[in-house]
């Protein structure tokens, strides 16, 4: 991984997961949250060499539910999550490199439906060492247009 320089972050930037096979996603930078989540459309439990993972369904791209990357990975923990809403849900909890601002980071993620969400990922606190929010701000480590990201 790469050494955690600060960098800073608007309210929303784009990011990449590498071992998801995502390349680009829309994130919220959410200092509300404690742990980061992504929108999926299914998650399978299954053991493989006696451990637990899951097989799952991402939806990287907003108000794109057709075009889909099949995942699998081990299953970290299983949480019970309260939403701004009030809400309690039990989601598993899986860990990927995340990049974003020329940075890679190992984070945890929930797997969750974010289909009603303006976002399809959410960044957590946990996920922000090293990052300084600029709430007034956006898309702060993307780079120019006509370039591909990251």
């Amino acid at each position: 991984m790469s050494d955690k320089k600060t960098i800073e972050v608007g309210w929303k930037e784009y990011g990449a997961l590498p071992d998801l096979g995502v390349d680009r996603i829309h994130i919220k930078i959410d200092t509300g949250a404690r742990t980061s989540a992504i929108h999926t459309l299914q998650n399978k439990p299954f053991k493989k060499n006696n451990q637990l993972w899951v097989r799952f369904t991402l939806a990287p791209h907003q108000d794109d539910d057709d075009t889909t990357i099949e995942c699998e990975l081990p299953i970290k923990d299983q949480r019970t999550v309260t939403s701004s809403n009030g809400q309690t849900t039990d989601r598993i909890v899986v860990e990927s490199r995340l990049v974003i601002g020329g940075q890679e980071r190992l984070i945890e993620i929930t797997l969750v439906c974010r289909q009603e969400m303006r976002f399809r990922m959410l960044l957590g606190r946990q996920a922000m060492a090293g990052m300084i929010v600029r709430p007034d701000r956006s898309h702060l480590t993307t780079k120019s247009k006509g370039k591909k990201f990251p």
